[in-house]
């Protein structure tokens, strides 16, 4: 009984996000001025995308300190979920690669929504992507990306890119930092030669459905001399939680 249970489960949570994205995405072709309104749905669209998927996403506050209402999330990146993981966790304007506005469907709908894309392989545009970075934070938003820069495997990459912690200093907003722990690690590392429905459906049917983010004090950029310092810094600390959840 229990098996069936399960299953009419995982067939209602399709549901839900097949009639959910389909509202979102035709909502998305409304000509509209200023924040688009499927940007308000946005976080609870990924929330039912994560139920779809039948993952069990956690949020572990380890902060001592009171979260501050602005921040700029940087998290590690090792597989796609992120994508849909921490805006339904977290107020933010994801930072994403091109390719993502050109996806099927979703792509409309994360580009109505006010995601901000950088093409990782071109100089100008990454340089770009800080100001247009910058902008959002300035105009009030939260944002979140990535310093890996882009997904680089279930373990911490061998270093981080600037784009954030310029931002911080530029802008004086603090650096949330956040590390994903995902059980099944290879049913979600997104790595050649797997295409991200084939990712899609690894996350669906793993055994291990369990994905665990964990939430540290903000880094002030009023404490960094520069953007080096403050990215050392960091680093620094993901290599200390890559140990302790990883290795």
């Amino acid at each position: 009984m229990l098996p069936l249970l399960q299953l009419l489960r995982k067939i209602l949570g399709w549901v839900d996000m097949i009639v959910f994205t389909t509202f979102l995405y035709l909502l998305s072709w409304l000509p509209w001025r200023g924040r688009h309104p499927v940007a308000w749905f946005f976080h609870a669209w990924c929330r039912t995308f994560v139920r779809a998927l039948g993952v069990q996403l956690y949020l572990h506050q380890k902060n001592r300190q009171r979260l501050p209402t602005r921040y700029i999330l940087i998290a590690n990146h090792p597989t796609a979920f992120e994508d849909i993981g921490i805006p339904a966790l977290f107020d933010v304007v994801s930072l994403a690669k091109l390719q993502v506005k050109d996806w099927f469907i979703t792509g409309r709908i994360t580009r109505t929504a006010g995601t901000l894309y950088v093409d990782r392989d071109d100089p100008a545009s990454r340089h770009q992507a800080v100001q247009v970075m910058i902008d959002a934070v300035n105009g009030g938003q939260n944002i979140a990306l990535y310093p890996e820069g882009g997904c680089k495997g279930r373990r911490l990459f061998s270093e981080f890119k600037s784009g954030a912690f310029e931002v911080s200093l530029r802008t004086g907003v603090p650096i949330l930092p956040v590390f994903l722990h995902y059980e099944a690690q290879d049913d979600f590392e997104w790595q050649p030669p797997y295409t991200l429905p084939q990712k899609i459906w690894h996350m669906m049917k793993t055994v291990n459905p369990r994905v665990n983010y964990y939430v540290y004090d903000p880094l002030d950029p009023k404490d960094y001399a520069d953007r080096h310092a403050m990215k050392a810094a960091a680093y620094a600390l993901y290599q200390r939680w890559n140990q302790q959840y990883l290795e």
